[in-house]
């Protein structure tokens, strides 16, 4: 479980400025916040190449909106691709601003997401 302590430190930030219950979850080889027992947002540390990414659980409009971005892509494995969900790399949230933003886009979704059968 690979993860950027500081990144996971600034996305507690983020929740609890906007004033979000949040619980934390090991998953997707990561750390998830979770928002009313759903996948939000989370963090992880790829193996390969070092770097921090987010996995953002956003709207079909931002989705689409969003893979515009370079830093930006799906997440997916081959052809299959999971709409909603997107990976961010670490240059699209370096700043307050850009994190905050991300948070946002996951925080107007997640009352739209479905809740997982686990």
């Amino acid at each position: 479980m690979a993860y950027n302590e500081s990144v996971m430190d600034r996305l507690r930030e983020a929740f609890l400025d906007v004033g979000t219950e949040f619980s934390e979850k090991k998953m997707f080889g990561g750390v998830c916040v979770m928002v009313d027992d759903k996948m939000c947002i989370c963090t992880k540390t790829e193996k390969d190449s070092g770097h921090d990414r987010l996995l953002c659980r956003i709207s079909d409009q931002d989705y689409e909106r969003e893979l515009e971005n370079p830093e930006v892509t799906p997440m997916g494995h081959g052809k299959s691709v999971m709409r909603n969900f997107v990976y961010v790399d670490e240059t699209g949230f370096k700043t307050k601003n850009q994190l905050e933003r991300w948070v946002k886009m996951c925080l107007e979704y997640n009352p739209l997401a479905k809740k997982s059968k686990t």
